[in-house]
């Protein structure tokens, strides 16, 4: 018992300190504030890039989408990695006002992709954009990017927001998007912290990143990798929540199932690598960097609901097993309440309540991924999109 003790108290410890972390920075966001960068007569040359893995279902909806931007069209270049793509879906692309970059590999990452693009592209820009193939930005989103890098702004993630919502697990999806963005990005920008990254979204000064992705072979999460040397140079993230790209919520249970598998094996494989340093970097006063860090050691959020949940049943049945069972409630209740008041106030509907009865589903879905991990970051997991939504499915 003593032993069962011990680890009921640690694993409460662990999920109080997630939930602390969690609460703090959803409070936070409610503080940060939309800069308003001034207009000017400076527009950068800007690379958007779209990495393309068999993505021939959306490519040509969103390449098309990508050209449709405010910005003026001779200042930036729309560069589709092609990988996989169809013969059919080349000849349309080649069609537009666009530039395809072709590439083939035994094992392919958008890492890899990236990197193929900067050696095939000898034109000079001043920032690069990367997109998702099924991302769309909103007309404006150069734009923004681009008054906010000549006002000082060295790296940029954009708002990712709900391009569907036409499942319950789409709905689930967006709803954990906006979370993330209250809480991991409005709400440590806010308190005078870097944005976290979420791979796509995103700007860069060119040559810095052209120079940074040379060293980058991540399977997944090459974003975390690049985060981390943002940071590592000093380089601040800046959050722009009013530059908005639309992106595609999971809309299946497996395919949900599988891109998590992808971002839970990511976090560990980062976590091993970066706790020591980013520990010795607390201890000397770098706070942005072990704040990173830190993402790593947090437990997923729909894990950690599933384990709070388990917790508060096992600790009835043993009482004196560790904390009891109203302090696994009241650790319940603030996580609730975490994010609730993370949640936009757009999404406090019917549709929201009926995603929200689809949770233990969600739960069981994410435990049993978790036999998955192991492998998981050793090969690239293809979550795959679709160009057209149906109306809104409950």
């Amino acid at each position: 018992m003593a032993i069962l003790q011990i680890v009921f108290f640690l694993l409460f410890l662990v999920c109080l300190s997630t939930v602390a972390y969690f609460l703090f920075f959803s409070i936070a966001g409610h503080f940060y504030k939309t800069k308003e960068f001034q207009h000017h007569d400076q527009f950068k040359k800007i690379a958007v890039f779209m990495p393309a893995y068999k993505e021939d279902e959306v490519i040509l909806h969103t390449a098309k989408q990508a050209l449709l931007q405010t910005y003026p069209s001779h200042r930036y270049d729309v560069y589709v990695i092609a990988d996989s793509l169809q013969e059919e879906t080349l000849n349309e692309l080649k069609k537009l006002p666009l530039k395809t970059v072709v590439v083939s590999f035994d094992v392919s990452t958008k890492a890899k992709a990236l990197n193929e693009a900067f050696k095939q592209i000898n034109a000079a820009y001043d920032l690069a954009v990367i997109l998702d193939a099924d991302n769309v930005m909103m007309p404006d989103f150069l734009d923004k990017v681009n008054r906010a890098s000549v006002s000082g702004c060295y790296a940029i993630q954009g708002h990712r927001a709900a391009k569907n919502r036409n499942t319950r697990f789409a709905i689930l999806d967006a709803i954990s998007e906006e979370v993330n963005n209250h809480i991991m990005r409005k709400g440590q920008v806010a308190v005078g912290l870097s944005s976290a990254v979420i791979g796509s979204g995103m700007a860069f000064s060119y040559l810095y990143l052209k120079q940074v992705m040379m060293e980058i072979e991540a399977v997944g999460g090459f974003d975390k990798e690049l985060e981390m040397t943002l940071i590592d140079d000093n380089h601040k993230i800046a959050y722009l929540d009013d530059a908005v790209v639309l992106d595609e919520k999971v809309q299946k249970s497996e395919v949900f199932a599988n891109q998590r598998t992808r971002w839970v094996a990511a976090q560990m494989v980062y976590l091993k690598k970066y706790w020591l340093k980013g520990l010795l970097n607390l201890l000397i006063g770098r706070i942005d960097y072990a704040n990173k860090v830190m993402h790593y050691a947090l437990v997923p959020k729909v894990i950690l609901l599933g384990t709070i949940g388990l917790m508060s049943i096992v600790s009835l049945l043993l009482p004196e097993a560790g904390p009891g069972a109203i302090s696994w409630a009241l650790l319940g209740v603030a996580y609730i309440s975490a994010f609730a008041i993370a949640i936009p106030k757009n999404y406090w509907n019917k549709d929201m309540f009926y995603a929200v009865l689809s949770l233990p589903k969600t739960v069981f879905i994410m435990f049993s991924a978790m036999f998955k991990i192991k492998n998981a970051n050793k090969r690239f997991i293809h979550t795959p999109h679709t160009a057209h939504f149906e109306k809104t499915t409950i």
